[in-house]
């Protein structure tokens, strides 16, 4: 139960802490386990759809097969490990959207950290307007600088910085 310290009144969640309970949730279905990665939309306190990391449908999980990870050199010649078998999260989540034709202009993202620049650029083509995260990507400086260019409110809960395993 959630009570306040002081009074030991119970102590409602605010919306944003509502909807990271249920992302939290909602990762649990994760075939993933490098980040167990959910996200979900919603609007006017309302959830429009969710998505979690994992393998496209009918394909096999990295937790029935093992990971597909690919060693990625960047411009500036660092590396960084990726795994090839998994859709994020977000892309699940604006899949879900598509295929049951829901509309997720104007909605609010949450997710566990700063998305990637993929999903961040599929975000913005969206016409999302608010992205919430609990901790920030270690990767992430190049989604912020775009979300920002892009209008879109990118706000954190924590500023630790989440980091995968083999990254």
């Amino acid at each position: 139960m959630n009570k306040n310290k002081k009074s030991g009144k119970y102590e409602r969640p605010s919306w944003d802490d509502y909807f990271l309970e249920i992302m939290e949730v909602v990762g649990r279905r994760s075939t993933c386990d490098r980040g167990r990665t959910s996200c979900i939309i919603a609007r006017d306190k309302q959830i429009l759809c969710t998505g979690y990391a994992g393998a496209p449908s009918g394909l096999p999980h990295c937790d029935d097969v093992g990971h597909q990870l690919e060693t990625i050199t960047h411009e500036d010649g660092t590396q960084t490990t990726h795994c090839m078998r998994t859709v994020h999260a977000e892309q699940n989540a604006i899949c879900q959207a598509a295929k049951t034709g829901v509309s997720i202009k104007d909605a609010t993202v949450y997710v566990k950290m700063t998305p990637c620049r993929t999903c961040a650029m599929m975000l913005i083509n969206c016409g999302v307007k608010r992205v919430y995260c609990e901790k920030k990507y270690h990767a992430g400086e190049e989604s912020e600088k775009m979300f920002k260019k892009a209008g879109i409110k990118l706000e954190y809960k924590y500023k630790t910085i989440e980091r995968y395993k083999n990254q």
